[in-house]
């Protein structure tokens, strides 16, 4: 890896040569590979193609497309870069343990401007280290809103979320929001109120300090409003938009589940921002994670073929290749020409979202743990039956909290097994031994389609394989992780 990222820094002053090279400087075929989630492959080969028909540099892209999710593209980068893909698509919360990895590129100066004014503010933010561009915007719908069957729950009481309640209580129909299982979702409460959770990091990346006020006389007027929520008999932690299938009157979720809640409930199918919940006779707007995806390019020893990359993914990210992903997807756009346009203005679920933003906050760089440590807030407070109950639920969470920052040295660096073995339900690490970097856990008895994670210091920033690892067959094993090559197997007892 070093080796690598020497090549690198050899040929920068080359590669900002190519920022303003002449077509025939650029032209060749070059053999490439791209990530992009499996919705986008065939029309990103597409894409390419037309790329390969249309550019005046006489640039030909001999391209792989591969199917990577933009969860999973961040940790086989970092797991291997030069093995990863030239080209690949990643949620913006990765951007940090990118760049800290060296396994993005920075934008030249020109393409840099030409990125920056086309496209939405804060998606631009997402992708930039200090003043530097590292990355090209992607989307700008990485955030949720309500969907609701019309037939079940009024227009009148979308805007009310004990109104909701008692429709969905009504009909016997479940109100589906991820309380329970995710602090993605979770969180809507508190940033309801004014809380906030704004972590801060040092030159290198680590954690060393958080703004943190969830546990506060505003963070117990959350819990009293999501206590409305789960304590309902048919409140239902899940954000899945297929759950209007099983019974369900309304999902809280995103704009990726469009064409499923649509394809379920056809004309009843509406949509909305999310709605108030009352405390003490104030009524506080749900609040809600923003976020984006952005594309970005692997740095190469190659010079002239990093600036070709370059040409290829200002391509793919400009307003025509956007608005072609919002036709056939419903991806929402970053490029302000084409938010700007009457389909997308006319996107319902899009919509929703544009109505849903002034009250939500763009997820910044979060410890890993913090995950693990507020979803189970909401498991907290069903089970207290008084304020009281709410405030012990709060003190928990502030001294989990605070704990992350007095982890010994051995903490931070082991590596430990969480998953669904022996009916856990991802709460528990369970412990490795390190033998020369070969790390090895207990042996446990797992039943076929268990799933498991090999995670570092209990966070969620190094985490292995990209996609769960799932038991195939039945039987008592141990989980061995190896450190440098990050490859998880399971050896039979």
């Amino acid at each position: 890896m070093k080796k690598f990222l020497a090549l690198l820094l050899s040929v920068v002053m080359v590669l900002a040569m190519f920022t303003t090279a002449s077509a025939s400087s650029l032209a060749g075929t070059y053999d490439i590979t791209v990530w992009v989630a499996a919705e986008i492959v065939d029309l990103t080969k597409a894409q390419i193609a037309k790329f390969n028909e249309t550019n005046t540099d006489g640039i030909v892209f001999n391209a792989t497309v591969e199917a990577v999710s933009e969860a999973d593209a961040a940790t086989q980068m970092i797991t291997d870069v030069e093995a990863g893909g030239d080209l690949y698509c990643f949620a913006h919360d990765q951007f940090a343990r990118l760049v800290q990895a060296g396994a993005l590129a920075k934008l030249g100066v020109k393409a840099g401007e030409t990125v920056a004014s086309a496209n939405a503010e804060g998606v631009v933010a997402a992708a930039k280290s200090g003043d530097t561009l590292y990355a090209y915007p992607l989307t700008s719908d990485n955030g949720y809103f309500l969907y609701y069957d019309k037939s079940v729950v009024s227009e009148d009481h979308v805007d009310s979320l004990e109104a909701i309640i008692a429709d969905c209580e009504a009909a016997e129909k479940y109100f589906a929001f991820e309380m329970n299982t995710s602090a993605w979702y979770a969180a809507s409460f508190f940033f309801a109120t004014g809380c906030v959770s704004e972590w801060t990091t040092d030159s290198d990346g680590a954690f060393i300090e958080v703004k943190d006020t969830f546990n506060s006389p505003e963070g117990l007027i959350a819990v009293k409003g999501m206590k409305k929520l789960v304590d309902s008999p048919f409140h239902l932690s899940s954000s899945s938009g297929a759950e209007f299938a099983s019974n369900a009157a309304v999902v809280v979720t995103g704009i990726w589940d469009y064409e499923t809640v649509q394809g379920i409930l056809g004309e009843n199918m509406g949509v909305a921002d999310l709605p108030s919940f009352e405390v003490d006779g104030v009524s506080y707007h749900l609040g809600s994670y923003n976020g984006c995806k952005l594309m970005g390019v692997k740095p190469q020893v190659d010079a002239v073929k990093a600036a070709a990359l370059h040409k290829l993914a200002q391509y793919l990210t400009g307003e025509e290749c956007q608005m072609e992903r919002f036709n056939e997807r419903a991806w929402g756009p970053s490029n302000l020409n084409a938010q700007a346009s009457e389909a997308v203005q006319a996107n319902p679920g899009l919509s929703a979202l544009l109505a849903q933003s002034p009250y939500s906050i763009p997820q910044g760089q979060i410890h890993g743990s913090w995950w693990d440590i507020a979803k189970v807030i909401a498991d907290d407070v069903k089970a207290a039956t008084d304020d009281a109950g709410l405030q012990t639920a709060l003190d928990n969470y502030q001294d989990k909290i605070a704990a992350l920052f007095n982890l010994s040295d051995e903490v931070k660096n082991a590596w430990t097994v969480i998953g669904s073995i022996n009916g856990d339900t991802w709460s528990v690490d369970l412990p490795m031994t390190n033998a020369d970097g070969i790390w090895t856990s207990d042996a446990y008895a797992m039943e076929a389609g268990v799933e498991f994670k090999v995670r570092k210091g209990l966070s969620w920033d190094d985490a292995f394989p990209a996609a769960n690892f799932v038991v195939e067959t039945a039987g008592t094993y141990c989980v061995q992780f190896n450190e440098t090559t990050g490859e998880v197997t399971l050896v039979a007892q």
